[in-house]
């Protein structure tokens, strides 16, 4: 139950699960060097997330305050920087359970996009006409498949192969895992 005031009014909102239906900010992230895994889950589920393993402490706080990005470490000592405002500690220690915990720390399971931004570089990908990019695909590639995306920065071409069937039964099974934990935790 909540009460307004001055007018000493109850409403129930028991059913409302959010108040609002989507965060008010864009999110998005730097990591450290020990978390180039997540970095590739987080741009697979369409996290803008910048990742290089020679990033050093300092150019990873400049990162984070010059460009409004939130830093994800497992390095506890980078986030006593004094620069840095917006940082978070991963405590988990495999990537799949770091991905659970990003998302669920930061309440991203509605804002998820996935496969809208390259694996490889974070660039944002879009939709090519195969006959543009033929001349780049695998005799098997270009036999079997019709539909290609294709990233706007570093150009790597994307289609719905094997990986993509396992991605997307990562992004599945990170998704039903937190509706189980909704469903145990009303």
């Amino acid at each position: 139950m909540i009460s307004v005031y001055p007018v000493f009014e109850s409403l129930d909102i028991s059913p409302v699960t959010r108040l609002r239906p989507a965060p008010l900010r864009q999110t998005r992230f730097v990591l450290d060097t020990h978390l180039g895994r997540l970095a590739a889950y987080l741009r697979m589920f369409g996290f803008d997330t910048l990742y290089r393993n020679d990033y050093d402490d300092p150019a990873l706080a400049d990162i984070s305050v010059n460009e409004h990005r939130i830093l994800l470490t497992r390095d506890r000592q980078l986030l006593m920087r004094k620069q840095i405002t917006h940082g978070y500690f991963v405590r988990e220690t495999q990537p799949k359970k770091q991905l659970l915990e990003v998302l669920t720390r930061f309440d991203l399971f509605s804002t998820q996009q996935p496969f809208t931004r390259c694996m490889h570089c974070n660039g944002e990908i879009a939709p090519v006409d195969k006959d543009k990019i033929e001349s780049h695909l695998m005799p098997r590639t270009k036999a079997w498949r019709n539909e290609f995306r294709q990233c706007k920065q570093c150009h790597k071409i994307y289609w719905k192969g094997t990986h993509y069937q396992r991605m997307q039964q990562l992004i599945t099974s990170i998704n039903q895992h937190n509706e189980l934990h909704h469903v145990f935790h009303k």
